[in-house]
């Protein structure tokens, strides 16, 4: 049964279509109306899965061209390919801390103020893997790390989501969800940098990206989709060049290098397009099926949904935030080439937390801040690896190249080792 339960929250699809049906069923919707949100959000949340991966899939091409390009060595932050390659070690505590956890972030949501409901599954399987690997470095395992595990990482389901909170109400006008995404807490910090940049009397309805006048020849660039392709395909055919054939060839099985530079930059495109549709089809059913829940099983609460519910807010500040953070990675990573440790730009991190970091710093501060947000973010999310890096070893579970991107779950780790260290327990 306990395993059945953990497969079932490890699919958010299922998580999030379950959550409908339970709060159309509390709302006393017709058979009919509970199964069409029902499957409806289900297939929302796989439609915006599937852009991920598309994006993911280009993305993966382009660190690599990145890394030969510039002749760099080092770490790449991605949570889910770390935390997975653990498991054969940390099967047993990863699973049921996410079980237990869910269960305390229920509890917490009914009887404390904090009613934030933490709905993003591979977030919730990352963090859990992520308190497996420092409770086993502090030497604790077994059922004494999953129940401390569980107790850290409900207490963050509820906690980040409520941190966030101010700023998901001016970005999306909206009090009906919340931000649940191990990120938060730096988009936030980088969207409130970018705002302390805004010009005085600033009009927020003209000073944006999302309303940037272009001349007439160039009325295509008001497309979100058009200008993104154009940037993007740039970004890529650039770093392809600077890679060289050789390196491309490798990844492209034989196609023209600069061809398929092109082609994956597309590929990312035609991603961003594909999650942004799904992100509309889940949250059209998911927020009014969320009601009956804070009616009836937890008055008050709301789901705390992952980070692409903000892209179409500012599909322009998106890219602009995706492209300085891109920038702000780069100057960290020169850096921490000076450091105990190279972190090469989290290209997949960058992307999702700058495009959002983008969003904020236009909706607070305009297109300087969606500038600065995005600069801001890169930088401290790359030097913030750098810095708690030497915290935790995760070469001794043979895990080469790879290291924790959250920069949440960061922060939580390192205060725990940090005490670990405090009291001697650390090993």
């Amino acid at each position: 049964m306990v395993s059945f339960l953990v497969k079932l929250l490890s699919e958010p699809a299922i998580v999030l279509g379950l959550v409908a049906c339970v709060g159309l069923i509390a709302m006393k919707n017709k058979p009919s109306t509970v199964v069409t949100g029902t499957v409806k959000t289900i297939l929302g949340f796989m439609v915006l899965s599937a852009g991920s991966t598309i994006i993911c899939g280009a993305l993966v091409p382009f660190s690599t061209m990145f890394t030969q390009a510039f002749g760099l060595a080092g770490i790449v932050p991605e949570d889910n390919s770390l935390v997975a390659a653990v498991q054969t070690v940390l099967g047993f505590e990863t699973p049921l801390i996410m079980l237990f956890s869910f269960v305390i972030n229920l509890i917490l949501a009914r009887i404390t103020p904090l009613k934030y409901i933490f709905l993003t599954g591979h977030m919730m399987f990352s963090f859990a893997g992520t308190m497996a690997i420092v409770l086993d470095q502090l030497g604790i395992r077994g059922w004494t790390a999953v129940a401390i595990g569980s107790v850290v990482e409900g207490v963050s389901m509820v906690l980040f989501p409520a941190i966030a909170q101010p700023f998901v109400r001016k970005i999306l006008k909206t009090d009906d969800v919340a931000f649940g995404f191990w990120g938060s807490s730096l988009v936030c910090l980088s969207g409130w940098v970018g705002g302390l940049t805004a010009k005085k009397d600033r009009d927020p309805e003209k000073d944006t990206w999302e309303s940037v006048n272009v001349p007439e020849k160039l009325s295509f660039l008001k497309d979100m989709s058009v200008l993104m392709a154009i940037v993007m395909a740039v970004v890529y055919v650039v770093t392809a060049i600077a890679a060289g054939p050789t390196v491309v060839n490798e990844l492209s099985g034989g196609s023209n290098y600069i061809i398929y530079a092109l082609l994956q930059g597309l590929t990312f495109v035609a991603g961003v397009i594909v999650l942004l549709q799904g992100v509309r089809m889940f949250l059209g059913e998911i927020i009014p099926a969320f009601k009956g829940i804070s009616e009836k099983l937890v008055p008050g609460a709301r789901p705390a949904l992952d980070i692409p519910i903000f892209y179409a807010s500012g599909p322009v500040a998106t890219t602009v935030g995706f492209i300085a953070a891109m920038v702000g990675g780069f100057i960290a990573t020169t850096i921490t080439s000076q450091m105990s440790v190279v972190v090469l730009p989290g290209v997949i991190g960058l992307y999702f937390m700058g495009a959002a970091a983008g969003v904020f710093g236009d909706k607070l501060g305009g297109k300087r801040g969606a500038v600065v947000s995005g600069l801001f973010l890169g930088f401290v999310f790359t030097m913030l690896v750098a810095v708690a890096y030497p915290l935790i070893d995760v070469a001794r579970y043979g895990v080469k190249g790879l290291w924790f991107a959250s920069s949440d779950a960061i922060i939580v780790s390192a205060v725990m080792k940090l005490l670990g260290m405090l009291f001697g327990i650390a090993h």
